[in-house]
């Protein structure tokens, strides 16, 4: 059983400045990325949801069937559930005429959901516990909805909230500053904490991404879409090379396995 727990296990990486680094690129990167196939390449929101959501699973697949961490593996599954989550969001947003209120409300109602669904099958929703299949496809649809309610939270607090991308990405900054501050100085739950720190990652990185390919008139830099995602992709190839890539043990994992 051992064996087995920590087979699981060692697929995810340790939980390091680093791996929070690089989670912020890659949602930016699901958002330029995404942005590039739906309007650049004019696919448009439902065809690119699709497009993404086929990736997204076979790479899920592909990460549930390993057996061990494989940094490339991980982290292509992260890109690909943030740049679904662009393409979901927006659809829901705008092709579903429901807005950015509409497409949030909707969004966290499933991410709930999911979260309530693991919570309820396992007692916990602790990334620690990530040692079967079954655990592993709830851990995975939670990131894709937090992925995608982040992006629907960062479009509604730029547009609909007015704030712009630039105060957008300002907002979200301080909400993780807090995170922090409880994470350092506060005995919150670990668990708890690291969730609100992944779903406010995807946010800030999603108006990070607006920045920089929105039109100037709309508060962006209007940068390339294709060269900002390339860019942005070389730099998180070269940290995954750079940064040490460890399988470890999640916050949490120690209070969870003490009880």
């Amino acid at each position: 059983m051992n064996d087995v727990r920590e087979r699981a296990l060692s697929k995810v990486p340790e939980v390091t400045l680093g791996f929070w680094v690089i989670k912020i690129l890659a949602t930016t990167l699901g958002e330029t990325g995404g942005d590039t196939v739906t309007m650049t390449l004019a696919w448009g929101y439902s065809a690119g949801t699709v497009l993404f959501a086929l990736v997204l699973v076979g790479l899920v697949v592909a990460q549930v069937m390993a057996k061990r961490f494989h940094p490339v593996l991980y982290w292509s599954t992260i890109v690909a559930s943030t740049t679904f989550g662009t393409t979901m969001a927006d659809f829901a947003d705008r092709s579903l005429g429901i807005g950015y209120t509409g497409g949030s409300t909707l969004l966290l109602a499933c991410l709930a959901a999911v979260l309530g669904l693991w919570y309820a099958t396992e007692g916990t929703v602790s990334v620690d516990t990530v040692s079967t299949p079954r655990v592993e496809a709830f851990y995975w649809g939670a990131i894709t909805f937090s992925q995608t309610l982040g992006t629907a939270l960062g479009d509604w607090l730029a547009d609909t909230g007015g704030l712009g991308y630039e105060g957008g990405a300002l907002v979200f900054a301080a909400a993780l500053a807090v995170v922090i501050a409880l994470y350092y100085r506060t005995s919150v739950s670990r668990v708890t904490l690291f969730w609100a720190a992944f779903i406010l990652t995807r946010p800030l990185g999603a108006t990070v991404g607006d920045f920089l390919d929105k039109p100037v008139a709309n508060g962006g830099l209007n940068l390339s879409r294709p060269l900002a995602s390339a860019v942005i992709a070389a730099f998180i190839v070269a940290l995954i090379v750079l940064l040490p890539q460890r399988a470890g043990r999640h916050p949490g994992e120690g209070v969870q396995a003490s009880q």
